[in-house]
């Protein structure tokens, strides 16, 4: 079973539709962070722009922005917050060419003729067999992992197994990962397995409770604070297993965002929300496969920045994101704020990561290396 990138199709511009279509109106900004009336909001898909008789594809798009035309002509789409006093911001609220706007999001649809009108089993749930979205996730895992960029969205429950923690652990070492986003909860945990053997108190392997386990998470938080980072508090106690020693010796990016009910946290946290966020999408706009675990509030914050294509070396591709949580409502919550792409997989995350690390061995048929 290869793995080949689907053919993207850009609209046909010598339509008349496009070729009679006006070009952009647009208005300069007044006030910083205020965006004009009727400016045009950005959506998940490939939207095209007419200006001086020129359709252009805003190439780093992302959903609910703005799009600001530069002096070179470069379309940048900026978060209303970001916008700088004389943007010139694109407005229009139609897509369909009669402002000079194309949503295009069908780029990457391939027609099949559907026979049967009723069927069952048409959705995603609890029941649905996702044993061919394994096999088409390790042939696109393998693809990424030398022409792409994947971004791995973790929750801590992931950090709670002793074998996720391992799987998870040779698929960065192996080159599976080129980016982490999280929160103070996964480094915590991973950091307190690595440390105490315990996650949340509960011994990694056999999930029983230690006598006064409960102290354990905090007690972590509180001496990394000692040793001053992540990095150091690593190095002066020999940490040698798990996810965020992997990504430390890997130099795989690392954005630990923080929430109000964060203990402690550690140091590296992001507490500003702006900030972090800004700090994911670094991370995002070079992303080609993203894949979030269990997570819901990182999953749709993720999700609400991830389009459905990404540009490389000047060609349009797809931006594949998957969903992996054991509950259909946070599966159902992605999709309900927009993310309408994304592949979602009810099951438990702990499972899946250990299923992905041996599918990826066969499929390399070579055992995986450690970088530890």
């Amino acid at each position: 079973m290869e793995f080949t990138l689907p053919v993207y199709h850009e609209p046909d511009f010598s339509q008349a539709m496009f070729v009679h279509s006006p070009d952009v109106n647009t208005e300069q900004v007044i006030k910083d962070g205020v965006a004009p009336d009727n400016f045009h909001g950005t959506s998940m898909f490939p939207e095209y722009f007419k200006i001086n008789g020129e359709w252009k594809l805003a190439e780093d798009s992302r959903m609910d922005c703005c799009v600001v035309i530069r002096e070179n002509g470069k379309l940048e789409v900026i978060e209303l917050r970001n916008l700088k006093i004389g943007d010139r911001v694109i407005l229009g609220r139609t897509d369909h060419a009669e402002e000079g706007i194309f949503l295009h999001n069908s780029g990457f649809t391939v027609t099949e003729e559907i026979k049967e009108k009723f069927l069952f089993r048409a959705g995603r749930s609890r029941e649905t067999a996702f044993s061919k979205d394994y096999d088409s996730l390790y042939h696109l895992l393998l693809h990424e992992k030398e022409f792409g960029y994947i971004v791995w969205v973790m929750g801590p429950a992931c950090a709670f197994d002793a074998d996720s923690r391992n799987a998870m652990s040779q698929l960065i070492c192996n080159g599976y990962a080129h980016g982490l986003l999280a929160g103070n909860a996964l480094a915590t945990h991973d950091l307190e397995a690595a440390y105490f053997g315990t996650a949340l108190g509960q011994d990694i392997y056999t999930q029983e409770s230690k006598p006064n386990g409960h102290y354990h998470h905090i007690e972590l938080i509180n001496r990394v604070r000692r040793s001053g980072s992540i990095r150091k508090f690593i190095d002066e106690n020999q940490i040698n297993n798990g996810i965020i020693v992997s990504c430390i010796r890997r130099e795989i990016p690392i954005v630990l965002t923080g929430s109000i009910r964060d203990d402690g946290p550690l140091p590296e946290v992001i507490a500003d929300v702006y900030q972090g966020q800004d700090a994911m999408r670094n991370i995002i706009r070079k992303a080609t496969t993203v894949i979030c675990l269990a997570t819901q509030l990182h999953t749709i914050a993720t999700g609400n920045m991830t389009p459905c294509f990404r540009v490389v070396n000047g060609k349009v591709r797809p931006l594949y994101i998957y969903s992996v949580d054991i509950s259909e409502f946070a599966l159902n919550k992605l999709s309900d704020r927009g993310s309408l792409t994304a592949t979602s997989i009810v099951t438990n995350v702990q499972d899946f990561v250990v299923m992905v690390a041996n599918g990826l061995q066969k499929l390399e048929e070579k055992p995986f290396q450690s970088c530890l």
